[in-house]
């Protein structure tokens, strides 16, 4: 008699949950939605939270909010969105995966204290150079730095540039020096200046550069090559098997009930896919092809932050013992 008590109550609570997932749905939105950038405006984050918005407030029926909050590196916006209520109304746009190992102690677990919607965008970095570099492609540029190890430089303007480059590095089995910068912008300016031979950076920004002709690329670090750069070889064209994508994606706090998380992201893949984001997309040098993962759903984004997260942490663990950072 216990058994089948314990299996109606189980069955009664499912039952209750769906109720209640079914009523949150029919219910959602009854208040503006709130999304979080940890980063002043104008950024890529900022950016991409600034063309979902007023395109989820249409389909939502409600005022969708972009709300700066920079500081620590996005860590405040962050730990606000990790302890907000679970309701649905206030939503994190970031990438999340660089600060746990960087930063080592934070107020919020990555995996425990948020909900992965979906993916908002995914950008190959680019390994460009000065035109009067000796190097038409990355197999001249891998032939000139083993030759001349240590000889030759590269500028990168955040810490995802500079560990996918050292570990570029040592997957090619190249010396090459690495010069920061305070940001992509300044690190692409000293590139086209000719202060530094080589620059790592997303594809996106470095466009009407290397459209210009003021710097030339030499790889990019996406699987297959990118729409924006159809005449560039990926790295594993060049014999390197290497591949990094710098995303941003959308998450919630833990808990959300998943009739909210369906609808969302019901709403954002429509908006992922209509004319007018694709076009705006374009404009911006970023590519929507199936191939980045843009747009994919809550089951599929959740493990791949999750890997993500290790990969990013697993990579600056082994750039320590090899002293690099």
């Amino acid at each position: 008699m216990k058994g089948r008590h314990g299996v109606r109550t189980l069955l009664a609570s499912c039952a209750l949950g769906l109720a209640c997932s079914a009523a949150v749905a029919q219910g959602y939105p009854s208040k503006p939605i709130r999304l979080l950038v940890g980063y002043p405006p104008g950024g890529s984050n900022d950016t991409l939270a600034r063309i979902a918005a007023p395109r989820l407030a249409e389909r939502l029926g409600r005022p969708v909010v972009v709300e700066n909050r920079p500081g620590a590196d996005s860590m405040i916006a962050t730990e606000y969105v990790a302890r907000a209520a679970p309701d649905g109304y206030t939503f994190l746009v970031s990438a999340m995966v660089f600060n746990p190992e960087l930063y080592g102690r934070l107020p919020y677990d990555p995996l425990k204290d948020f909900t992965p919607i979906t993916m908002l965008v995914a950008d190959p970095l680019v390994l460009a150079a000065h035109p009067s570099l000796p190097a038409a492609s990355m197999k001249d540029l891998l032939a000139l730095a083993k030759a001349k190890p240590g000889a030759l430089a590269y500028a990168s303007g955040s810490p995802p540039m500079y560990v996918a480059t050292e570990l570029f590095k040592k997957k090619a089995g190249v010396d090459i020096v690495h010069v920061p910068y305070k940001g992509s912008g300044p690190s692409i300016i000293a590139a086209v200046a000719g202060e530094v031979p080589l620059v790592v950076v997303t594809v996106t920004p470095a466009l009407a550069q290397l459209r210009a002709g003021k710097l030339r690329a030499l790889a990019v670090t996406s699987k297959k090559r990118t729409v924006q750069l159809p005449a560039t070889a990926s790295l594993a064209e060049a014999g390197v098997d290497f591949q990094w994508l710098a995303w941003i994606g959308m998450f919630g706090p833990a808990r959300l009930p998943a009739a909210v998380v369906d609808r969302l992201y019901g709403e954002l893949a429509a908006i992922l896919k209509s004319e007018s984001v694709r076009s705006q997309y374009a404009a911006l040098g970023y590519d929507l092809g199936e191939a980045t993962g843009v747009g994919m759903p809550p089951a599929e984004f959740a493990p791949y932050f999750a890997q993500s997260l290790g990969r990013w942490t697993d990579a600056v663990k082994d750039l320590r013992r090899d002293g690099a950072t």
